[in-house]
């Protein structure tokens, strides 16, 4: 299948590890021109190291807090002045602290939802002149599998991501005149520290062993086994190439059949 990403640009948002990083390096592999970015300059300039081997074209990186608006314009700057206009946007964000309701006073709430949602509202503000003037565009939402079935421990991100699909839904009309497509997926439970993490604040607030937490959790997934990073990155790496002319509004859970749930 001919993707046709070769020379696009795409911004990977929180690219420094896990999901992201694993996006960054599906992307490398397309041919397309990415900008990697993250707060911690040092994990992204590793990242870029790590998935650049065995690829002609090398990403660019720029450190990046996504909860601020100035840093996302320069981000976006300094992606167009060094790349060109940008093509592709994959938002992406570490998750929110685990706990319970009253666990969180205002300003826990007020942070989650700087991070899991308007960071993605502002990344999304500044791209798309630059996808209307192309007539051609393709974002990409990161969230997660609650928002089909709610994780327990998790309330802060249970609430913003579905935030997101309520952002993605309407974009994906109100932009699709452009030829611009927008999507979300919701990643289940792959290899990553986000995952090791939820299933220590688990364990804890439980009072169990983390073994027995994590093996609870796999014995949930149909397919057996957490999936890898870079089989969610390929899924994202579809969604956003001239592969897809047809899948807009929609959210695809990645999570090996664990989510019963009918949408």
């Amino acid at each position: 299948m001919e993707l046709g990403l070769e020379g696009k640009v795409a911004i990977v948002m929180a690219s420094s590890s896990g999901l992201g990083k694993a996006i960054a390096g599906e992307f490398l592999k397309e041919g397309a021109r990415v900008v990697m970015a993250s707060r911690n300059e040092e994990k992204l300039a590793l990242a870029v190291k790590e998935i650049s081997d065995g690829v002609t074209l090398k990403p660019l990186y720029k450190a990046c807090d996504i909860t601020s608006p100035e840093d996302i314009r320069k981000l976006v700057d300094f992606a167009v002045r060094e790349l060109g206009p940008v093509s592709i946007l994959v938002n992406n964000a570490g998750g929110p602290p685990a706990g319970t309701f009253d666990k969180f006073d205002d300003e826990a709430w007020q942070r989650a939802f700087e991070l899991n949602l308007l960071s993605y509202v502002r990344t999304i503000r500044a791209v798309l002149p630059y996808m209307k003037e192309q007539k051609w565009g393709r974002i990409v939402n990161s969230t997660s599998s609650s928002v089909r079935q709610v994780i327990e421990n998790l309330i802060l991100s249970n609430t913003f991501r579905l935030g997101v699909i309520g952002l993605t839904k309407t974009l994906a009309q109100e932009q699709a005149p452009s030829n611009i497509l927008v999507n979300a997926i919701g990643p289940g439970r792959f290899n990553t520290e986000r995952i090791r993490q939820l299933d220590r604040a688990l364990a804890e607030k439980k009072g169990m062993d983390v073994e027995d937490v994590a093996r609870q959790s796999l014995s949930r997934i149909p397919l057996g086994r957490y999936g890898e990073p870079e089989e969610y990155g390929r899924l994202a790496v579809y969604l956003c190439s001239e592969a897809n002319t047809y899948i807009t509004g929609q959210t695809v859970l990645a999570d090996g059949g664990m989510v019963r749930a009918v949408p």
